[in-house]
Formats: structure tokens, C-alpha cells, sequence
């Protein structure tokens, strides 16, 4: 991986990381997770009284939503087991640079890597633009880059290789990964799995809700290119898992640009699109082919990221 850029080492080096927060640390899949903050010493930016954040179900099932998050954090799920340092899976929940869900595609997905022998880590980020007031653009990658950084330190006591730390992300949570793995040089990613990803901020191919929430009504163009993730992949961008169906209101071409630039660039890359599934459904979609895609990423992990001796 390329060296650090001067972004990554300022987003990771505003203050030393803090001992957990909530919960003990987990020694069972299902267990409720260990909770540490990433910014102990303030949230850079963060108003003096900050609202607090609104967390609520959208969906019979119980699937939370949070907005107005002003205290990002990380919680991580162990596997039962120890033994042989094994990847982690830092997890950003989509929801359009507006909100995150926070179940569906977050804390079910981290109880699901844990019970496969990978430490699932469910990233609560800092949206850009909550009620009242204006984190920026900036803010949702600062805290993605802080998450990699602690899992990285935490490395020893969850027996994390730190050579194997990835990011995984829906919808808008996919386009922070996507960030994550093409701006942060050797403080990002080692691998990431996007699903139903927004990848581009150019228009025609990227969701305009989640372009407006993260770069503002008028972005001039270097930021917009800048955010196109699939016009910033070289040879040093992290090996990519991708999933997408051909009738998501995200478009395809999202993730088709996207395995393109990593195949030009020489970069191990999987894709699977599939026919039917719509967009948000995470695990949930049993019944379609497409729920098919964590089988798939449970066989490239072990194949690809963690190949047997």
C-alpha cells in the first residue's frame, strides 16, 4: 500500500484512543459487543451542546435507524474462539449520508462475521450535515480512518491480524469504504466488500440524495472528483468483494466502474450482480438469488483474505 497521505495522518492522530466505554469484552458470537469511542479527548467539530441523536425502528423486525450522531463509536463482536490472529471487518451502515441502519447493516452483519471466525466491527459515524448543524464532507472519513486505526491497536487483545483489517459498506456506508480504501493510503484498508455500493459522485451514476448530504448542493468539481472512488483507484487500492442487482434504484454502473478501475489497475477483485433484489436489503433476502451474496463473501474471505496453510 502507498505511504501515509497527509489526510490520513491528520484524521488518525488528533487524540489517543480511550478503554471501552459499554458492554465487557464479548467471549460468544451473539454477545452484546464491546463499545469504545473513537475521539475521547472531544469530537472534532462537534457543537458545545450537541443534540442527542434519534435512534428508532423503520421496519417491523426491529431495525433501528439513528440520526443526529454527534459521539461516533465502534462496536466490536469477537468470535468464541482465539487462537490464530484472523481478520476484522470494520462495518459502515448506509443510509444516504442522512442516517444509518444500524441493524440490518451493521450489528446482524457483525454477529454474523463473529460467527465465522471474523471479528465484526459496526462503525456509528458522524453524518455531514445533521439537523442544525455542518460537519462536512470530511467528517465521515475522519472517523472511518480513526475505527481502522483502534482496531489496528486493539490488534493483540482480539487476536486481529492488523495485516488484515477491511472495510465493508452499504449504499452510502459503501461509498465511505470505497473512500477509505483509495484515500488513506496505508492507514486504510486492507481489503473491502461493498454492497449495493454508491461508488461515484458523478452525476448520472451517483444517488443524488447521498451526493447532496455528503458534498452540499453545488460541489465544485475537484471534490467531486475526489469522491468518485472509481477515479481514484491505482495499483495500491485493496482487494474488492462487490454485490449489486441489476434493478437498484443506486445504479449498477456504481459498482461495474468501480471492478473495472480495480481490473485496469491490477487489483484482485470479485463482482456479483444478480438479477432481482432492489437496494437495502442486506441479509434479508432469502427468498432471491441475491441472498445468496454472504455464502459467496464467507467463501472469499477464507479464500482470498485467509487462505488455508
Amino acid at each position: 500500500m502507498t505511504p501515509l497521505t497527509p489526510l490520513a495522518l491528520a484524521l488518525i492522530s488528533a487524540a489517543p484512543f480511550d478503554a471501552p466505554t459499554g458492554g465487557q469484552e464479548p467471549s460468544a458470537p451473539g454477545a452484546e459487543g464491546v463499545v469504545l469511542e473513537l475521539w475521547p479527548a472531544g469530537v472534532p467539530g462537534a457543537p458545545v451542546d450537541a443534540p442527542v441523536e434519534v435512534v428508532r425502528d423503520r421496519e417491523e423486525g426491529g431495525d433501528r435507524h439513528v440520526s443526529g450522531v454527534h459521539q461516533p463509536n465502534i462496536t466490536a463482536y469477537l468470535p468464541a474462539e482465539g487462537g490464530a490472529p484472523r481478520p476484522a471487518v470494520v462495518i459502515c451502515p448506509g443510509g444516504g449520508y442522512g442516517l444509518l441502519a444500524l441493524d440490518k447493516e451493521g450489528h446482524d452483519v457483525a454477529r454474523w462475521l463473529a460467527e465465522r471466525g471474523v471479528v465484526g466491527v459496526v462503525l456509528k459515524y458522524r453524518l455531514p450535515r445533521p439537523k442544525g448543524h455542518v460537519y462536512g464532507h470530511e467528517a465521515p472519513l475522519a472517523d472511518a480512518a480513526r475505527a481502522i486505526a483502534l482496531v489496528r491497536e486493539r490488534a493483540q487483545a482480539w487476536s486481529v491480524d492488523p495485516a488484515r483489517v477491511g472495510i465493508m459498506g452499504f449504499s452510502a456506508g459503501g461509498h465511505l469504504a470505497a473512500s477509505a480504501s483509495v484515500q488513506l493510503g496505508e492507514a486504510g484498508p486492507n481489503f473491502s466488500v461493498l454492497v449495493y455500493p454508491v461508488i461515484s459522485m458523478v452525476a448520472g451514476v451517483t444517488h443524488g440524495g447521498s451526493k447532496k448530504n455528503l458534498l452540499g448542493p453545488d460541489p465544485e468539481e475537484a471534490l467531486v472528483e475526489r469522491f468518485s472512488s472509481e477515479l481514484q483507484v491505482n495499483k495500491a487500492t485493496p482487494p474488492a468483494f462487490l454485490v449489486h442487482t441489476s434493478d437498484d434504484w443506486v445504479k449498477v454502473e456504481n459498482s461495474l466502474r468501480y471492478y473495472s478501475a480495480l481490473r485496469a489497475a491490477g487489483v484482485s477483485a470479485e463482482l456479483h450482480v444478480f438479477a432481482r433484489g432492489g437496494h437495502g436489503y442486506g441479509m434479508r433476502r432469502p427468498d432471491l438469488p441475491v441472498g445468496r451474496w454472504p455464502e459467496l463473501l464467507d467463501a472469499w474471505i477464507k479464500n482470498v483474505i485467509q487462505p488455508a496453510d
